[in-house]
């Protein structure tokens, strides 16, 4: 792990986190633990510098991905030389693939109604995975505790050993977390967009934008009123934040030598 905005983040790639949750859920280590996982980008680390009780959520995780092109560039600034990045719905295709032969249950939380569903049919259709064990639609208001109970059920009786959360940043953290008191599973995992980018719904950057750290850009484009305001704030202040951290890193070693 290394260390970004104070929020710990994996500091390998895509292959490695995958080789790791297969085998946990293979040998039983990862049973029943909750391990709750987050792709996190600019996004979500600028949401953590905002909000205390965030910041604090993301670094109880057991693992935090490096969503983003940025993330991947400060990560190896800071040393992480193997880091890559783990982009949530890349990640989502490998780990779909990986398991499409195994004995390992999914569940699919989150996207507007009829979204999960169709996702079930797509992965079965362009990953060969069959073990989609249930669904769920959550509202966009908080659920009450007799609705998480009831979907803590639900997961439960499907035999999922993993659950993917596709809402977005911070709601989907939250409500992994919160889920994680409701239900007994090996991960639980939020993957923001993916749900609608491997449905077809959303349109993905293409892999040279991706690649420069544009997808942001890509995204303002083709949804200009929803996201130019959320972005318009994330990449100025991610970009000074980290700056600051680095300076604030050489004036206090510099005192030191």
């Amino acid at each position: 792990m290394i260390a970004v905005l104070n929020v710990p983040i994996y500091d390998q790639d895509i292959p490695s986190v995958v080789a790791e949750m297969v085998t946990d859920i293979r040998t039983g280590t990862s049973k029943g633990k909750n391990r709750c996982v987050s792709a996190t980008g600019a996004h979500g680390l600028i949401e953590a510098q905002k909000d205390p009780d965030f910041h604090a959520l993301l670094q109880q995780f057991h693992t935090n991905l490096p969503d983003g092109m940025p993330v991947v560039w400060v990560g190896r600034l800071k040393g992480a030389k193997r880091m890559r990045r783990c982009y949530g719905p890349d990640f989502f295709e490998a780990l779909m693939k990986a398991t499409a032969h195994e004995p390992i249950r999914h569940f699919f939380c989150g996207g507007k109604e009829g979204v999960a569903d169709e996702l079930k049919k797509a992965v079965g259709r362009k990953f060969m995975n069959y073990g989609v064990s249930g669904v769920f639609c959550p509202p966009f208001r908080d659920m009450s505790t007799a609705e998480m109970e009831a979907l803590g059920q639900q997961i439960q009786a499907s035999g999922a050993h993993i659950v993917w959360i596709g809402i977005s940043t911070p709601k989907q953290e939250r409500f992994a977390r919160k889920l994680s008191e409701y239900v007994q599973t090996d991960y639980i995992i939020t993957v923001g967009a993916a749900f609608d980018f491997h449905t077809g719904r959303v349109k993905q950057a293409p892999k040279w934008m991706q690649n420069m750290g544009l997808e942001w850009f890509f995204r303002v484009l083709m949804e200009p009123k929803r996201l130019y305001k959320r972005y318009l704030e994330i990449v100025p202040k991610f970009i000074w934040l980290n700056i600051k951290e680095f300076l604030d890193f050489y004036i206090s070693k510099k005192r030191y030598i």
